[in-house]
């Protein structure tokens, strides 16, 4: 459902992302993992069409995100790390804006599928206030709301939990999980390696903007060699490696 290939961005000479390969079947939730400044949220960008790739592809449900950008997007929701809204509409006015972004038809099914996120996301009794008004929690569960309206294929997530209390950070779980078996494909970046083991199918991990190691949590112990939860994981695979800004950019 997902694939990237040899997809790289350079920042004035600078590798942000270098040349990773990775695939990501359908139905998979796959958990993004990279100390700060390993290229994470560039992948994201890239991935949600914010950024523009130095080289390399991103296929999206079998398209070509630089040929067919509409036709992606369609079928794509992003959850950014931080909530973008409009803060003078009401809650149930900006679902009802972003609906009609995605062509959603506005119809009882539209509204019928509005009223059931906001009560998944204990959101219905301020659809009618100024988002303005809302928490920074309420805002993201809000933008929740909005990536997954139009039923989307592939959800991209960055840092999902932040902002969240532990009963809403529990309820974005949940909500994950139960769009995977739904075959939706959720590739979620996110510092929480307790939400990655806890949540993820799969775990991809970026470091020096390369990907280092990917597989289940299992795969990962053994490759770094170490028992104990993914931190003890995470940490020996990524002892000792540089930030990717530290290097130059690559010849390939």
């Amino acid at each position: 459902m997902i694939q990237l290939i040899g997809l790289t961005k350079s920042f004035k000479g600078l590798v942000a992302v270098d040349h990773i390969d990775l695939e990501v079947k359908k139905g998979a939730l796959l958990g993004f993992l990279g100390p700060n400044g390993a290229g994470k949220t560039t992948t994201i960008k890239m991935m949600a069409g914010v950024l523009k790739p130095t080289e390399g592809r991103i296929l999206i449900n079998g398209m070509d995100l630089a040929r067919e950008p509409g036709r992606v997007k369609q079928c794509v929701g992003f959850i950014p790390d931080r909530p973008f809204v409009y803060e003078k509409l009401a809650g149930i006015e900006f679902l009802h804006f972003v609906a009609g972004l995605y062509r959603v038809d506005d119809g009882p099914m539209l509204r019928d599928r509005i009223g059931g996120l906001l009560e998944t996301f204990e959101l219905t009794h301020w659809q009618d206030e100024l988002i303005e008004s809302y928490s920074h929690g309420m805002k993201q569960r809000l933008v929740m709301c909005a990536a997954l309206l139009h039923e989307p294929k592939v959800l991209i997530v960055d840092e999902p939990m932040v902002g969240l209390d532990p009963k809403a950070a529990r309820l974005v779980k949940d909500i994950f999980r139960d769009q995977a078996q739904k075959e939706t494909t959720v590739f979620m970046s996110t510092h929480s390696l307790e939400v990655a083991e806890e949540v993820c199918d799969q775990i991809a991990i970026i470091q020096a903007g390369r990907i280092i190691a990917k597989g289940t949590a299992e795969a990962l112990r053994a490759q770094a060699g170490v028992d104990g939860n993914l931190e003890h994981v995470f940490l020996k695979l990524t002892e000792g490696k540089g930030p990717a800004h530290e290097r130059p950019l690559s010849s390939h």
